[in-house]
């Protein structure tokens, strides 16, 4: 197993780690899809601990798996779309080593958990526009992604989560530019969508809004709300937890059904 570590830009913190597997070639596979890991953290940090424990769940579900630190709003403000540029430079770097870490380039998926979640809405819009290829300096099948998984997200910076202007300012001047359910279009690759009712911190009215936005454009979605579970869950086990309640077995179903739903959409024709 090769572990990866790849600096996206000399401007910039953000950077790509990763876990390899090398093929068994007993089993007829030489390459497997790939997932990307964008994490939570209010645009001020990552949990570099959880996100590794989530690529590794991933990486055993039989994807090479991988995790983004971007930029934060002390790095850069107003802060976006720099963390969206270095999501494509991420996805990029993907498909461009494809060959050597033994992924098909046609199955890169996101994963986004809160924060992390509104950057894969955004991308998740906005990879198929003129207007981001000509920011990122990518073309549509450098940015193109197969599915994307929605846990938990920030949607729209104005639906309850950031709770004051002056965040919401370090973020964007332009709120409704980054509300994802705003700029979703038929051309949005098929998104597993899933939240709490009882989150605290972000509502779950974020979620039924990206998820309704998808439905009125005709992409493929599915969403799942659990009655009941605190802000961050991530796999909702004793791996992730970091209070009781988030460690609940019944909301940690969804990464069974998201790994479910992910085998249909990758090995569909």
């Amino acid at each position: 197993m090769q572990i990866i570590n790849e600096k996206l830009a000399k401007n910039s913190a953000a950077y790509l780690n990763g876990y390899v597997r090398t093929p068994d070639k007993d089993t007829g596979r030489t390459e497997a899809p790939a997932i990307l890991i964008i994490p939570g953290g209010s645009y001020t940090h990552i949990s570099e601990a959880q996100a590794e424990t989530m690529a590794q769940a991933f990486l055993a579900q039989g994807y090479q798996s991988f995790f983004l630190r971007y930029s934060f709003v002390e790095e850069t403000t107003p802060l976006l779309p720099q963390p969206l540029i270095e999501l494509a430079q991420a996805v990029t770097t993907i498909r461009e080593q494809a060959a050597v870490w033994h992924i098909d380039s046609d199955k890169i998926v996101l994963a986004g958990f809160s924060v992390g979640g509104h950057m894969a809405a955004l991308y998740n819009d906005f990879w198929s526009t003129t207007w981001f290829q000509d920011l990122t300096g990518k073309t549509a099948a450098q940015l193109k992604i197969k599915a994307a998984i929605i846990s938990y997200a920030v949607i729209d910076p104005q639906l309850g989560f950031p709770t004051d202007e002056a965040t919401i300012a370090k973020w964007t001047p332009e709120p409704e530019k980054y509300a994802a359910q705003k700029h979703v279009t038929p051309a949005n690759v098929p998104s597993f969508v899933w939240a709490t009712v009882t989150d605290q911190l972000v509502p779950v009215q974020n979620s039924l809004a990206y998820a309704n936005a998808l439905v009125a454009h005709g992409v493929d979605c599915e969403l799942h709300l659990f009655h009941e579970g605190p802000h961050g869950m991530a796999l909702a086990n004793s791996l992730t937890a970091r209070r009781p309640e988030a460690d609940d077995a019944h909301v940690a179903h969804w990464f069974e059904l998201a790994n479910e739903w992910l085998k249909t959409i990758l090995t569909a024709k």
